[in-house]
């Protein structure tokens, strides 16, 4: 990742918090009731376990000083997944069907995601909620607040947090999803450690067609999650090597004094 990346999630985060790669059918959640938080549907295939994320560094010393903090931080993301994926199925306990149709997002296409929008359909309720996957180190109690295109805001509420992020949602009506499908782009507003406002940018061209039309198979959702841990492993390791290269060669080690005879 380019220094000036790195500089600029050290300004919003206080620290490069990157969620380890995943789509949400690979989050674990915790369980709720369905009406409030449905599950992921039952073909999602099974979520690999993920790395815990490094714990976010200390505010800025400007910030612990009491100084006034600089102004809001923009991140324009871009997609890391090349569609939208729509995946269908049946929660046994409520007896409803859900789809939930998601994306991840990046700095950088070929990068780790460090966000993950989705927007759960239940049949049957004209309630859909829009679910987001952010990283850690961001203040929980405001809440967040998202914006389609130049629409009215719609406040959210963070939900649960793990060592690879935390899940925060908002509960809307259809009228706000018929906006979203044919809106250009929605905006993420949400604070840092230090109080500031963090605005994502978050494209959403394509999420109609997604959200109108077929669920994946879950066979193929099974290798998509596959093929994407092993790319994202095989990065992992290239960044380690990268960082080991980087380091000063030490200088050999002294021996250890001769024992007393």
């Amino acid at each position: 990742m380019p220094f000036p990346t790195k500089r600029l999630w050290a300004a919003i985060l206080a620290g490069s918090l990157f969620l380890p790669g995943a789509a949400f059918a690979q989050a674990t959640t915790p369980a709720k009731k369905p009406a409030a938080a449905p599950a992921h549907a039952p073909t999602a295939a099974p979520a690999p376990a993920a790395p815990a994320a490094p714990a976010a560094p200390a505010a800025q010393p400007d910030a612990a000083a009491g100084q006034q903090p600089p102004g809001p931080v923009k991140a324009d993301l871009v997609p890391t997944q090349a569609n939208w994926t729509k995946v269908c199925g049946r929660d046994q306990a409520a007896g409803k069907d859900i789809c939930y149709t998601t994306r991840d997002f990046g700095v950088q296409a070929d990068q780790q995601p460090i966000l993950a929008l989705a927007v759960y359909d239940i049949k049957g309720d004209d309630q859909r909620i829009v679910r987001l996957l952010l990283p850690i180190g961001l203040m929980l109690k405001p809440g967040f607040r998202l914006t389609i295109d130049k629409g009215a805001p719609v406040d959210g509420a963070f939900e649960i947090c793990f060592p690879n992020g935390c899940f925060a949602e908002a509960k809307v009506k259809g009228p706000t999803i018929d906006s979203l499908k044919k809106a250009g782009g929605l905006v993420v507003q949400v604070k840092n450690q230090v109080g500031n406002e963090v605005d994502f940018n978050i494209p959403v061209n394509g999420f109609g067609d997604a959200f109108d039309g077929p669920a994946i198979d879950p066979k193929v959702l099974e290798e998509q999650q596959k093929k994407l841990q092993e790319e994202l492993q095989k990065r992992a390791e290239e960044e380690r090597k990268k960082l080991e290269a980087a380091q000063p060669a030490g200088g050999a080690a002294a021996p250890a004094p001769a024992a007393p005879k």
